[in-house]
């Protein structure tokens, strides 16, 4: 490697090492900045949040109303002007498909033919 070269690498080292101690001295002074909290802005903070519990708790306070009973039917006989029944849901049967077998011959070279004992050539 040339010395431009190394010194081109050194170059570009350095400027990440200066980029990351300035990134890790801007990390570590917004850290500082938030524990240094005044307790008004905790106090505020407490409130608010006490105020949303209260809603929540209102929230679940609250119940649905009540759903409208449903009327009797007769539902051996359908009244006139309705839908008749149902009919009963058709009995499903799976039948399984047939098995799908694979095979795979490997040729190991001990099969006794011919070809495997002298390489295969046809040197007649």
């Amino acid at each position: 490697m040339s010395k431009w070269m190394v010194t081109i690498v050194a170059g570009l080292f350095a400027t990440a090492a200066v980029f990351g101690a300035i990134a890790v001295t801007h990390t570590v002074s917004l850290g500082a900045a938030n524990t240094h909290k005044t307790d008004a802005q905790v106090l505020a903070r407490a409130k608010q949040l006490s105020r949303f519990e209260a809603s929540l708790r209102h929230a679940l306070a609250k119940t649905p109303p009540a759903l409208p009973t449903i009327p009797k039917t007769a539902a051996a006989a359908p009244q006139a002007g309705t839908a008749p029944a149902a009919a009963p849901q058709p009995r499903v049967i799976y039948r399984r498909p047939p098995a799908i077998v694979i095979v795979r011959h490997l040729h190991h070279g001990d099969d006794g033919s011919r070809e495997a004992a002298d390489g295969g050539g046809g040197g007649d």
